[in-house]
């Protein structure tokens, strides 16, 4: 196979990318050309035809900005992509997107773009392989491979996650880094200069170098070495040239603008490309993606042939969840409780009882705690902890990395689990970005957030959550549940579950009594009368979580004093608002005095009450104290709550 010439039609085709668009990173595209065209003719075992196959290799550009460089190996390696495609790149509801989306671009196996964000999530996928292995017997045994760059290992997210993957011994994960030594604003030298090996070799790491990334025997060798190594994660430095042949190479110019029509010319002519660069590929694609099906192609059938030996072989269990990798599946949540009798518990604990009947019930469902098991109450009794030499385990021991947590069960999700990741709803932050990549990609990822409002008390304003639930519900595509009790708490996970997007569970910590009116099957409308009003209604009163119970008291306290007031919980804000709007006429009809109550930021509340009296709720942090001093400095307590609401009644 004609290594250069296809190398230098890639790189053809990256530039050309760029240069339609007037947008784009061309010193990736020229410097890191030869390694993706390795990879992928190589090492990748991949099917172009079925780009599902879930026992494929998988490959996440961490350094997303690459994507031209991306979309160009993967036009050339015979995925079903068009030149008029790649013109189209950055462009508007287009396939080649500015950074990789999953579910837009055939090939692309997890969006990238935010620093980082692509290794950690990584770093899941393979350890999702691992898990998926032990359950199947060995039958699903790819690759993930990583491509990242200087500014992946400065963000701290690729630090979390690679050290807890040197510490699971991940042998199936291998980082190939683009060690150019320069960033958008100039030389490396300026802002990082630690010694990556050492750092990757001091978390359990077995660390590689390429000294020369334009030599495709080089890197060849360096991942059949890591292809054998057994015991550990594989990092390889592969030392490059940012923009390689252009006139700017070498420097920070060459990052993140477009080449100058003078700078293509000269390129040409390096590269011996005398043609239109989106031009006559034809003999060049066909010879490198018919390398890429007859390499693979021998795999593919023998690996078939062994996939519908063990489903005709497994028991209906195994069965299900190996179909459920590659097909939809519903969970029936509110059947695993239909007898089920709850005394009045902190709701993390009868949280906690729920979810540990799921993962009874379904092999898929798995997850693990920021070092907070023991606080958020969502350790899985039954299942062991995964790690390395029980890969089988349901418990991931995420230690104190909550960004790294995120990410990780992004990429188990992207290899069809149902993960969650715990931690208290004060450090949602520390999650964000992974939480907006979630749902960017529509990833069934559930995270649990259990001390969720200034009750904490004693811990203080650190740890209370007053902005979270309103940064939360303000993520598109992203549903938050704060149930009431234990029938709500059934009710989100019944939602969580037959939904293909990611949720946020907010749980307290605090003892909440069961509502005899409150119902697992209302939750998926969002919100749902749970006191309905015994005459003349004056009023309504939305609350959420252990504040339901509060309104509720306060409208029968109300009702003595001849205010009728309906009480509606509302577990699921947008889950409401998806409703038809004859629902919402009938929970919520227009032109009756409406309260909320909810200890949280009043932000998001608007929508529903006439003013900010009417939300009783918070526009300052929180205090340490006991819980009861708390509310009352906040003039959030029971008492005070219900004053206010009597007097705007009044």
């Amino acid at each position: 196979m004609n290594d250069e010439r296809i190398i230098s039609a890639i790189k053809a085709l990256s530039i050309a990318e760029i240069s339609k668009a007037k947008s784009g990173h061309p010193g990736i595209a020229l410097g890191a050309a030869t390694i993706l065209y390795t990879l992928y003719t190589r090492h990748m075992k991949i099917d172009v035809t079925d780009e599902k196959w879930i026992n494929r290799d998988r490959f996440v550009m961490s350094a997303g900005h690459g994507s031209s460089l991306l979309y160009a190996v993967l036009y050339m390696s015979g995925f079903n992509l068009s030149i008029k495609d790649l013109k189209k790149f950055r462009q508007i509801d287009s396939v080649t997107p500015g950074h990789p989306e999953v579910g837009t671009t055939l090939g692309v196996d997890c969006s990238s773009g935010p620093l980082g964000q692509g290794v950690a999530t990584a770093v899941g996928m393979a350890s999702a392989q691992k898990y998926l292995s032990e359950k199947f017997n060995g039958l699903l045994d790819y690759n993930v491979y990583v491509l990242c760059g200087e500014g992946d290992l400065m963000e701290g997210v690729s630090y979390e996650a690679c050290s807890l993957a040197g510490n699971l011994k991940l042998n199936n994960l291998i980082v190939l880094y683009d060690c150019n030594k320069v960033t958008l604003d100039g030389t490396l030298d300026k802002s990082f200069s630690e010694d990556v090996l050492k750092r990757f070799d001091a978390m359990g790491w077995y660390t590689d170098v390429v000294l020369d990334g334009n030599n495709v025997a080089l890197i060849d060798m360096a991942l059949d070495k890591a292809k054998r190594i057994k015991d550990r994660p594989v990092f390889i430095e592969v030392n490059t040239t940012i923009g390689k042949d252009s006139l700017l190479e070498g420097t920070n110019k060459v990052h993140g603008s477009p080449l100058t029509k003078e700078d293509i010319r000269q390129l040409k002519d390096k590269l011996k490309i005398d043609i239109d660069l989106f031009s006559n590929l034809g003999a060049l694609r066909r010879e490198m993606a018919n390398f890429i099906r007859v390499r693979n192609s021998h795999e593919r059938k023998t690996w078939d042939v062994k996939y519908n030996a063990y489903l005709n072989s497994c028991d209906d269990v195994t069965k299900r969840f190996l179909l459920s990798l590659s097909q939809d599946k519903r969970y029936d949540v509110t059947r695993l409780f239909k007898d089920t009798i709850f005394e009045d518990d902190e709701l993390r604990r009868i949280n906690g009882f729920v979810m540990n009947e799921i993962a009874d019930n379904y092999a898929s469902f798995l997850g693990g705690s920021a070092d907070l098991f023991s606080s958020t109450k969502t350790y899985l009794n039954n299942f062991g902890d995964f790690k390395s030499g029980n890969y089988g385990g349901k418990n991931i021991w995420f230690g104190v990395r909550e960004h790294a947590m995120g990410a990780f069960c992004n990429g188990l999700a992207l290899c069809g689990l149902r993960p969650f990741a715990a931690t208290f709803l004060a450090f949602s932050d520390y999650m964000k970005p992974a939480i907006r990549m979630a749902s960017l990609m529509n990833l069934p990822v559930c995270y649990v957030f259990t001390h969720d409002s200034v009750e904490v008390g004693e811990d203080g304003p650190t740890h209370e959550p007053v902005e979270e639930l309103a940064m939360l519900r303000s993520i598109p595509n992203h549903y938050v549940y704060r149930p009431c009790d234990a029938n709500e708490v059934i009710g989100s996970w019944q939602c969580i579950l037959n939904n293909d997007k990611p949720s946020s569970l907010v749980i307290s910590r605090s003892k909440c009594e069961n509502i005899n009116t409150t119902n697992p099957l209302s939750v998926k409308k969002g919100a749902y009368i749970v006191r309905k009003e015994k005459k003349k209604m004056n009023g309504i009163i939305i609350a959420t979580g252990k504040e339901v119970k509060l309104a509720i008291d306060v409208a029968e306290k109300l009702s003595n004093k001849g205010f009728e007031l309906r009480v509606v919980s509302m577990p699921c804000m947008r889950l409401f608002e998806e409703q038809s709007k004859n629902y919402h006429e009938e929970v919520l009809p227009i032109g009756y005095k409406t309260f909320v109550i909810e200890r949280l930021s009043k932000f998001g509340w608007n929508k529903y009450v006439y003013n900010d009296k009417y939300i009783m709720g918070l526009d300052e942090f929180g205090y340490s104290g006991k819980s009861k001093d708390v509310l009352e400095k906040l003039k959030i307590d029971d008492e005070s709550i219900y004053k206010r609401i009597e007097k705007l009644l009044k």
